[in-house]
């Protein structure tokens, strides 16, 4: 029996005083689609813009109001993808001093979080390795992405959970300011936490088991060789209930001013040899396990969602030497992606490797 994916795709996207685009639009291919330019024309900001519709905020950076062009008032981008036959048209727009506005077919979202999940995207970028150099958010935002455009109540627990994170940490600066300590106000935020934070453990959990042996078979194609990888879900909930370990922790966290335990502070090691890769891995193997990583969040996404998630390659040519170009190559030809698009510096490179695939392309040259 085979599983029938839903199609979805992006037909144009127009880009208004975007970051250094002014005004820029584009009608894409179904299949391959690449921008090819020096450095510095605006190549990785219209796949920003891609990323930026599909979540309600960009990949390369976290405020939202650098991404208006020097200069300008605003920026405004509108995409029209089609999804299970259905057409979507996305605004996304923000002016200085406002709110930012995602609208859905002309429907602005009372929330943000709402939007995320309609629109899956997998993107695959330099900026990946801090997913092993950088610390423990940037892995935790990961698994968090892949589950979360997929599993909405995952994503509203998480939301949910963070700010009453954030009020926990309040009352405790409080208590310190005001030489006090008020213990049936400090569990109504503990209740809330305890509960939330519980099960995004438990999801996690959940999810890593079915996530982590995609990675490793993903990466044993890659590298083709038998190293053995692996993905330790680091977290104090393994053995101890968060009540406990909240009981425990109290004398520390009223000394720190913050919740110093929980799903908040959790951390996976990225490990081969049951070594960290980030000390023992070489550049090579570094490499492979980060496209291994994204190969599986595609995979999951894919299944899980009922379709082909839009790739992103964001100068990825430039990056990884021609062994893996060609295995990321040999995915799209036998049709593993859906959609693609993807930016370089040098077009004969870019050419070179689209002569191995059969698919229909576009070429957007910036300049």
């Amino acid at each position: 029996m085979f599983l029938i994916l839903a199609a979805m795709k992006l037909a144009s996207l127009s880009l208004t005083n975007y970051k250094n685009i002014e005004a820029s639009s584009f009608v894409f291919d179904k299949r391959i689609n690449c921008f090819i330019g020096k450095n510095g024309v605006g190549k990785s900001n219209v796949l920003d813009a891609i990323y930026h519709l599909c979540f309600g905020k960009g990949y390369f950076n976290t405020s939202a109001v650098q991404n208006i062009q020097f200069g300008k008032e605003f920026f405004l981008l509108e995409g029209q993808f089609n999804r299970d036959e259905r057409d979507e048209k996305i605004i996304c727009s923000l002016k200085k001093g406002n709110k930012k506005t995602i609208k859905r077919n002309g429907k602005a979202y009372d929330r943000m979080a709402d939007h995320i999940g309609l629109l899956p995207l997998v993107i695959i970028s330099p900026a990946d390795r801090d997913l092993i150099v950088e610390g423990s958010s940037t892995r935790r935002k990961f698994i968090d992405g892949v589950m979360g455009q997929t599993d909405k109540a995952y994503l509203l627990d998480l939301l949910n959970y963070n700010k009453a994170i954030s009020q926990r940490n309040a009352l405790l600066k409080y208590f310190v300011a005001n030489q006090t300590f008020e213990r049936e106000t400090l569990d109504i935020y503990n209740d809330q936490i305890i509960a939330g934070g519980t099960r995004i453990f438990d999801k996690r959990n959940t999810f890593l088991t079915e996530f982590i042996p995609i990675v490793k078979k993903h990466y044993q194609s890659i590298s083709q060789s038998d190293e053995k990888v692996d993905i330790i879900y680091q977290s104090d909930l393994h053995n101890t209930d968060f009540k406990t370990l909240l009981e425990q922790n109290l004398p520390k966290d009223r000394a720190a001013q913050f919740t110093t335990a929980g799903p908040h502070k959790e951390d996976l090691e990225f490990t081969i040899h049951a070594q960290p890769i980030k000390k023992f891995g070489s550049q090579g193997q570094q490499k492979s396990f980060l496209i291994a990583l994204k190969l599986a969040q595609f995979d999951f996404i894919k299944k899980q969602a009922g379709v082909s998630p839009i790739v992103l390659l964001d100068d990825v040519f430039d990056k990884l030497d021609q062994e893996r170009v060609s295995l990321i190559m040999q995915l799209v030809e036998s049709n593993h992606f859906g959609q693609l698009f993807l930016s370089d510096t040098h077009q004969e490179r870019t050419l070179s490797a689209l002569k191995t695939t059969q698919l229909s392309y576009k070429l957007f040259e910036l300049s």
